[in-house]
């Protein structure tokens, strides 16, 4: 069904594609330790069954309307410490591609992708094994609702809803794994300033008020993330706290 990459230098040009599986990311580590993956490798299904999120949470998806896949990369270059920038980058792949479609489509802090009106239409889960020195594999898990129109639960959507039209999930697949490129050139390069400096800029209320909480209720604003992809938080109060992922959550 999905074609090799013609518009990359080297990501998707080996692609293993399942009709159904229970979890890209799981076959993805699997494939890695028998060696039949190398850099760029990615597996595709239209349908998971076991699909994950953050933390365990559920990613549920229609068979053959959605993009749901994995891609492997070898940032050796990166150290352990450094691993959230593959969060960024990743992230800014899909926003760059998403938002030429709708521009109220913002990065949610780690990394959904998120309409400002309608809800989340994307997830990412990156597993990494790495070494004392460096990051030896990156697995990108992508969950992207594209032309899916009834979901199981409130806050979801997808690009069909938003948009009203059926896309193309060989093309939109063709363009993302392409600005994912663009972006791991950039990290390779060295370029983390810039990185993280786009990554805020398209976060959701980054230097905006909004409701929070972490136990308890508050209003505060995003003002920065940290090195560890923590972010951190500034309350009325003038208190600055830094919170992992699960440790505080957005209302509104």
């Amino acid at each position: 069904m999905y074609k090799i990459l013609a518009n990359t230098v080297f990501l998707g040009k080996d692609i293993h594609f399942m009709t159904e599986c229970h979890s890209t990311n799981d076959l993805a580590m699997e494939k890695i330790k028998r060696k039949e993956v190398s850099e760029g490798s990615i597996v595709i299904t239209q349908s998971q069954t076991k699909g994950r999120g953050q933390r365990g949470s559920q990613w549920w998806t229609e068979p053959g309307k959605n993009l749901t896949f994995s891609l492997i990369l070898r940032p050796v270059f990166l150290k352990p410490h450094k691993q959230f920038e593959l969060s960024k980058i990743v992230c800014l792949a899909l926003w760059e591609t998403l938002s030429a479609l709708d521009s109220q489509i913002k990065i949610k802090w780690p990394n959904d992708l998120f309409h400002q009106s309608q809800g989340k239409i994307c997830g990412v889960l990156i597993e990494n094994i790495i070494n004392q020195q460096s990051v030896e594999f990156s697995i990108m898990g992508i969950g992207l609702n594209v032309n899916q129109l009834d979901f199981p639960f409130p806050g979801v959507s997808s690009l069909k809803k938003i948009s009203g039209e059926e896309i193309d999930l060989n093309h939109l697949l063709s363009e993302l794994v392409s600005k994912i490129e663009k972006w791991y050139l950039l990290l390779k390069r060295g370029d983390y300033k810039f990185i993280h400096g786009q990554y805020l800029g398209q976060l959701l209320y980054f230097q905006e008020w909004a409701s929070y909480n972490d136990g308890e209720t508050f209003e505060g604003k995003i003002i920065g993330v940290n090195e560890e992809g923590k972010i951190i938080v500034e309350k009325r109060t003038g208190e600055q706290v830094a919170y992992g992922i699960k440790e505080v959550k957005l209302l509104a």
